[in-house]
């Protein structure tokens, strides 16, 4: 339970106090009604909310499987009830999310714009990697190996290769593109600012993170925008010193005002929700990045959605993956075999759980697998809000919008390394052919991405290119690092890769 604050907010249950794990239920419950009564009665009765909610998270993967009818009405009714259940407070008075939208749209902000002044040239692309700069045919090269060795699905080094063959993709200066959370360790920023972006920059008001954001522009081709007060004097100092004291929004507390200012952009918008936070504000973070883009996109319908999506969480995937992960579990060497079998005998069968379930048939005709690799320590909140964006861009596609959905890589970023257990877990990754990446790996290989999703015709992201489900919008083009051809599930085999990647960091200091 907390205290209900400014802003968006969970709703009051009891004595004005808020309460998470309520809310989390209610709407998973709702999202399930639409398809799997039975399941959204477990949700209501769950007694351990925090240890049981991956069940119920992958109830909702299945019971979308199982019609591409179902998954657009569980993203429609999770998104409605989350869109009711949140409110949003100002000045001590309660409103309901859309009404304070609706309301508070005076003018807030005004747009400061500065040019980088760095080489004029696009940047060729290329990928940081084990302390080697990759580009032309040694990045191609990298890419087949992480395809070979199922870091990533074959669509990915598609799309990869594709960016390597159309450098003119990466001259973005016909782009605007809103970054929601723009220093965000894992973002894009670093690669726009040099392909010649229009870069709209949204993120909490502090000179560190302002700093960082205007001198990786400064350095590049791109111009940026921000926002600052709107009673901030017209003769404004240019001194980066001056600037980032008075740069900044706080998505909480301002997203009406936020939506306001970003609908006086001329010019159409590709909205990247890649803010994160720690515990119960990453959902209230999500929902305020939807109501923004939400609304931003029905003044500019031309718009376009991105979101990045971590591989820890639980997915439909291709057969051919699902099938993979099962035969993997068949031909483990004989000494693993042995040991890991042991111990799942052993500890009551909750550690190495053979990841070979059986596929689930869709009634379009074709059957998927579930790739479940949720880590139960980044907790329920976390789930929820990358279930909010996984259902906004699924729908979103679903009614034509042109969406950038794609699965990121595990990466030692330090919201993930600054918990023990997950920072060995991702140390010791390789034992089971796992391979999270450095932040500077991800952002390369992700702004790549996002390139190519919004330049090649052929892409997932273009919802004229018709897709048999809706759940394939994720399948396609993911880096998951190898989890979803793990053979084991991956929550019960990451105690071990903790405790080998805690022995490697200790040998290595050593």
């Amino acid at each position: 339970m907390s205290t209900i604050g400014e802003g968006i907010q969970f709703p009051p249950v009891n004595k004005g106090q808020s309460s998470s794990t309520t809310t989390g239920k209610v709407i998973v419950a709702t999202a399930l009604e639409s398809s799997n009564l039975q399941a959204a009665e477990a949700v209501r009765r769950d007694k351990q909310w925090r240890k049981q909610y991956p069940a119920h998270f992958r109830a909702l993967v299945e019971s979308g499987i199982r019609s591409p009818k179902a998954a657009i009405n569980i993203a429609r009714s999770g998104l409605a009830e989350a869109w009711k259940q949140f409110v949003f407070i100002r000045n001590h008075q309660h409103y309901a999310l859309s009404e304070a939208m609706r309301t508070f749209q005076t003018p807030a902000f005004k747009t400061i714009e500065l040019h980088g002044a760095g080489s004029p040239v696009v940047a060729e692309w290329a990928v940081p990697y084990h302390g080697e700069m990759l580009h032309g045919d040694r990045l191609r090269q990298q890419i087949g190996l992480w395809e070979r060795d199922g870091i990533v699905e074959p669509s990915h080094a598609d799309a990869l290769r594709r960016v390597l063959d159309h450098p003119e993709w990466l001259d973005l200066s016909d782009r605007t593109m809103v970054l929601f959370g723009a220093a965000s360790e894992a973002g894009p920023l670093t690669w726009l600012a040099q392909w010649r972006a229009n870069i709209v920059a949204i993120d909490l008001p502090n000179p560190v993170v302002w700093e960082k954001i205007v001198k990786t522009v400064q350095r590049g081709n791109a111009k940026l925008f921000f926002p600052v007060p709107i009673d901030t004097e017209d003769k404004l100092s240019t001194k980066v010193s001056d600037l980032v004291k008075i740069a900044g929004v706080n998505l909480l507390i301002q997203p009406p005002e936020i939506a306001t200012w970003l609908k006086g952009f001329e010019q159409p918008l590709d909205l990247a929700a890649i803010a994160y936070l720690d515990g119960e504000r990453h959902v209230r973070v999500s929902m305020a990045m939807d109501a923004v883009m939400s609304e931003v996109s029905r003044a500019k319908p031309d718009s376009s959605l991105m979101y990045m999506l971590t591989p820890t969480d639980i997915y439909a995937i291709n057969a051919e993956t699902a099938n993979e992960a099962a035969a993997r579990f068949g031909k483990r060497p004989l000494v693993r075999r042995v040991l890991t079998d042991a111990i799942h005998v052993a500890l009551l069968k909750n550690f190495f759980v053979p990841n070979t379930d059986a596929l689930i048939r869709s009634e379009n005709g074709k059957s998927y697998g579930v790739a479940d690799c949720l880590v139960i320590e980044q907790g329920p909140n976390y789930a929820l809000a990358k279930r909010l964006q996984q259902w906004r861009a699924t729908l979103a596609r679903h009614e034509g919008q042109h969406v950038c959905l794609n699965v990121a890589p595990s990466t030692m970023t330090h919201s993930v390394i600054k918990n023990p257990i997950l920072k060995s877990a991702f140390n010791g990754a390789d034992l089971f052919q796992v391979e999270a990446f450095e932040p500077a790996t991800t952002n390369a290989i992700m702004a790549a991405i996002w390139v190519h999703d919004l330049r090649c015709a052929d892409s997932a992201a273009n919802p004229a290119n018709p897709l048999d489900h809706p759940l394939e919008l994720i399948s396609e083009s993911a880096n998951h690092g190898g989890l979803w051809r793990v053979p084991y599930l991956a929550r019960s085999a990451l105690p071990f890769s903790a405790v080998y990647g805690w022995v490697k960091e200790k040998v290595r200091l050593s």
